[in-house]
């Protein structure tokens, strides 16, 4: 049975020492979302390798490491409830590709945590990254101070590092009242979901508290239905039929639907989610739908369904604000990388590089430069290869963000500004 509480999908952000993994599993196992035997196995398995310490952390290493090892966690332990929200953390911590997750497909963040040792303090991943959840639309910061255990939990440590933290976030264009500190310690629990006996100074909430005062986004059922493809089956003696999460909008049986960029149109004789049948599908819901006057070879991964009356926009062109990760050389007018957008992956050109913005204050730093390199952002105009749905990030944020990837890496991370349609 579904949650009755808010839900919102969170971030873990941050340089990959400062104890992402470990915060991450004590928050799990102190809200009961991590079950004791679950949390002994890990343990016994961490001592074996000799990482006693490192039980927490591995919690959430269920990538490469997991599946060298064998053992696998479930992949619903990275649910948890608060008192009033519930939360999904939409990506392990330390994940070396968590930025394409943060924008691409099912992985939009509500929210996030920036964390920051209380010794080493800002390094240039807690730059990188809280530049990105600006750039990327996330207005819910909490920033956890962490490994005050360290810093022998001292106020004034904690003082400064919230100060100078507090610096780099305004410089970047976040308002005080967005900004949330906890000192934490992940590795003893301190402030994580308890009150911390070691800073009796503190008096603000555990982290698990503030992340109670952040607000779901509103379902986004008012707005017009968009439905990315993920996948189509043909089904034996039921025809065909295509999966995918609603965005935005509602889906019901019987609507009369366009499949974009195509421009098909198919009437839908029933929808099921895990086996079941459904009335409607809401935003957030993995369905599959049966649907008449299309075939399987007349649609495919990408397309995106709206209804006939008020069909997804294909774009000829459009605009976007984007910030360079993580490029060797520079990228030039022409670059032509490949674009992932909801669930979509096609080569785009970026034809035109309007302006370079100050990252700090998103002043305009430079007006046409010939090219972008690492850390810039910039204001750019992109040709798709071919026929793509994208929308306005601020009508539909689930379809106007997207990652760009080259070489293997993640190279850049943008949102729509505006669309000229085909």
């Amino acid at each position: 049975m579904a949650s009755s509480k808010p839900h919102l999908n969170i971030v873990f952000i941050g340089h990959v020492d400062h104890g992402k993994s470990t915060l991450v599993g004590r928050l799990l196992y102190d809200s009961g979302s991590l079950p004791e035997q679950e949390y002994r196995k890990l343990k016994a398995e961490a001592e074996s390798r000799g990482k006693g310490t490192f039980a927490f952390a591995y919690v959430m290493d269920n990538l490469k490491e997991e599946r060298e090892r064998g053992v696998t966690i479930d992949v619903s332990y990275k649910k948890f409830d608060a008192k009033k929200n519930v939360f999904t953390i939409i990506d392990a911590p330390g994940h070396r590709d968590f930025v394409k997750n943060m924008i691409t497909g099912t992985s939009q963040a509500d929210a996030a945590v920036l964390v920051v040792a209380a010794k080493e303090g800002i390094q240039t991943q807690t730059k990188e990254h809280a530049f990105l959840a600006q750039v990327m639309g996330i207005k819910q910061l909490a920033v956890a101070i962490n490994k005050m255990d360290e810093v022998g939990y001292d106020e004034k440590k904690y003082g400064s590092m919230k100060d100078e933290v507090t610096k780099l976030l305004k410089g970047i264009g976040y308002k005080d009242e967005q900004l949330k500190f906890i000192p934490i310690s992940g590795w003893v629990g301190d402030n994580v979901a308890k009150k911390s006996e070691n800073m009796k100074w503190y008096t603000g909430m555990t982290l698990i508290d503030t992340l109670d005062t952040f607000v779901a986004p509103p379902s986004p059922t008012d707005k017009p239905l968009r439905l990315p493809i993920q996948d189509v089956y043909t089904i034996k003696g039921v025809g065909c039929v295509p999966v995918g999460r609603v965005e935005t909008g509602i889906l019901k049986t019987n609507d009369k639907i366009i499949f974009m960029p195509s421009g098909k149109l198919g009437e839908v004789k029933s929808v099921e989610a895990h086996h079941e049948k459904l009335d409607e599908a809401r935003p957030g819901d993995n369905v599959g739908f049966n649907v008449r006057g299309v075939t399987k070879e007349e649609i495919a991964r990408g397309d995106v369904v709206g209804h006939a009356n008020n069909p997804p926009t294909v774009a000829k062109e459009f605009t976007a604000q984007i910030v360079v990760l993580n490029h060797p050389t520079a990228i030039p007018i022409g670059y032509t990388p490949v674009f992932h957008m909801h669930t979509v992956q096609l080569s785009c050109t970026i034809t035109e590089i309007q302006k370079k913005l100050d990252p700090k204050t998103g002043a305009v730093k430079e007006e046409n430069p010939k090219f972008l390199k690492t850390g810039d952002a910039a204001v750019v105009k992109i040709t798709p290869l071919k026929p793509v749905v994208v929308e306005e990030f601020k009508s539909f944020p689930q379809l106007g963000r997207f990652a760009i990837r080259d070489m293997g890496q993640t190279v850049a991370a943008g949102i729509i500004l505006s669309v000229v349609k085909k």
